[in-house]
């Protein structure tokens, strides 16, 4: 019977994760990988083991996050988490790490989302988020283009996400797209004249945009209007 199956060399998965119940055990073990991105959506594993281009994925996920992280701060509604955070949907066998995550002290309280625990962790100790967060953000990279357009776009709803935020900078325009939850999918929140668009999670409206900085390097900025 076969052990397990090599993935480029280096990344090793285990033989028999057939069930998001099996992913989330080994994720926690330490049999998982630091490095790279490893998702389980609609029973597949799903690797990105490429690293994060400096300027066409970690800065603009830098902005949006910190830019996030201050209204939160300001607003006092939630928690922001960007990287290694894992988040899963049992209902729709979803197990995946976003780009930036929020989550509402409402969808805590209310038990929508639940904080899970390391077996034997302290208390306040978290390693995992179960159930729906408010507001999701995933930046595309070259390897990801079709997971975080369609994929994760229907996964996303179907668990139950208030709202997605989807950035692409690869190309020669920026796009940015805040979706909010349609009747059976989710749909671009309009663009006013100015290029905002309303995030019903933040209660704000946002624009993002580039433009080239020192060395002719990408610098990004996200404003925010009330």
């Amino acid at each position: 019977m076969t052990a397990s199956i090599l993935f480029e060399d280096e990344l090793r998965i285990p033989y028999g994760i057939d069930s998001l119940a099996a992913f989330r055990q080994w994720a926690f073990s330490d049999a998982f990988p630091d490095a790279g991105r490893i998702d389980y959506v609609d029973r597949s594993i799903e690797v990105d083991s490429s690293p994060d281009n400096l300027f066409y994925h970690s800065a603009p996920k830098t902005e949006l996050g910190a830019v996030i992280r201050f209204r939160l701060k300001a607003t006092r509604v939630g928690h922001v988490f960007i990287d290694n955070t894992r988040v899963s949907c049992p209902d729709i066998d979803l197990s995946v790490e976003p780009d930036v995550v929020v989550v509402s002290h409402t969808a805590i309280e209310s038990g929508r989302v639940r904080l899970i625990s390391a077996a034997a962790g302290k208390p306040g100790s978290y390693l995992e988020i179960e159930g729906p967060p408010d507001l999701v953000v995933e930046v595309v990279s070259p390897s990801s283009v079709a997971k975080d357009t369609r994929r994760l776009r229907k996964a996303y709803f179907d668990a139950g996400v208030e709202e997605y935020w989807l950035a692409d900078a690869r190309g020669t325009e920026l796009r940015f797209e805040i979706l909010v939850r349609g009747e059976a999918e989710f749909v671009a929140a309009p663009v006013d004249g100015e290029g905002f668009q309303a995030s019903r999670v933040l209660a704000a409206r946002y624009r993002f945009k580039r433009a080239t900085g020192p060395g002719g390097l990408w610098e990004y900025e996200l404003t925010e209007r009330l």
